[in-house]
């Protein structure tokens, strides 16, 4: 799939390095092709290499997508320069009266703060909120699946023993499910945190259909029965190297983490880890794209004052 990104984003020449089909804005524009408008919040603190991974992981489908990454007023980053958030980044304000096909919340490291503690949760909520009138479905990623399952249903996420980080083997469980049409019985997810969501308080919720799962691990996979909401308890977009960088750097900061499960080769962190995920994350990614937004949303998306726009 070409992926509409800015020149001058640094992800641009990660990806067109791993001869990833990527579009500039000029020929974006000799297209006779309206893409899919993408709003993706990241709260993930080194975006450069969120950027990345998520413009990867929309990357595997025919359908041209336009990706917009927005910042939050309430939070200053502290691991991304404000030159790179600047260029690259709008402010909810300067969007929040466009439609979008589709919204993405990653994850964010404050898993141990109740969400009332997080300094952005007022702003997040907001905008979660003007997703249901704005945007035709949300993905949602590890904590922003657990903080979206609060909003929207109010279910509660529990503190683990201990932090939860490897690669982990789930169960897919509904296979009429278009969401993991194509994926193989079990599918191979990272996931990094010290907090769940539980099965027993999604089954309250007749809404909700859980899709896949782990006896290790937990809830992968959950999804809204209208396909709205979309929420994945794990970072199937993970490069390779991601879990390695976060292990040395807990190691870095004394932490004594403990080795990611079934992430090293003999869990020897000096070896390169096999990379087992890619295809179940490139379908699942894909799945969402084409049968929860492309096949949903209108080919007009218009603005609050009724003016259609195509860009």
């Amino acid at each position: 799939m070409p992926i509409k990104v800015q020149k001058d984003l640094p992800a641009k020449a990660i990806l067109e390095k791993e001869n990833i089909f990527m579009m500039d804005e000029d020929r974006a524009l000799s297209q006779d092709i309206r893409p899919l408008q993408i709003l993706i919040i990241n709260l993930m603190p080194v975006k450069e290499e969120t950027e990345t991974q998520l413009l990867r992981a929309l990357s595997n489908t025919p359908l041209q997508v336009d990706c917009t990454f927005l910042m939050l007023e309430s939070h200053t980053s502290k691991n991304t320069s404000a030159s790179h958030l600047n260029k690259f980044y709008v402010y909810f304000d300067e969007v929040k009266k466009r439609k979008f096909d589709g919204m993405i919340i990653t994850g964010a490291p404050v898993e141990n703060m109740e969400f009332e503690e997080v300094n952005y949760w007022e702003e997040l909520m907001k905008i979660m909120e003007w997703s249901k009138t704005h945007v035709t479905s949300s993905l949602h990623i590890c904590w922003g699946a657990q903080a979206g399952l609060y909003y929207h249903y109010g279910i509660q996420k529990y503190k683990r023993e201990s932090k939860l980080s490897g690669i982990y083997r789930h169960k897919v469980l509904d296979r009429k499910v278009p969401l993991v049409r194509s994926l193989d019985d079990y599918v191979m997810a990272p996931h990094s945190r010290y907090t769940e969501v539980r099965r027993e308080d999604i089954e309250k919720h007749p809404e909700l259909i859980i899709l896949a799962e782990s006896k290790e691990a937990g809830i992968l996979l959950v999804m809204s029965r209208d396909g709205r909401q979309v929420f994945v308890q794990g970072h199937p977009e993970y490069d390779r190297m991601t879990l390695d960088g976060e292990y040395h750097r807990d190691l870095g900061k004394g932490l004594d983490p403990e080795i990611p499960c079934n992430y090293y080769e003999d869990d020897d962190p000096d070896t390169v880890p096999v990379l087992n995920w890619r295809n179940g994350a490139n379908t699942l990614y894909g799945n969402w794209l084409n049968f929860y937004v492309y096949q949903i949303t209108p080919y007009l998306l218009e603005a609050e004052d009724g003016e259609s726009y195509h860009l």
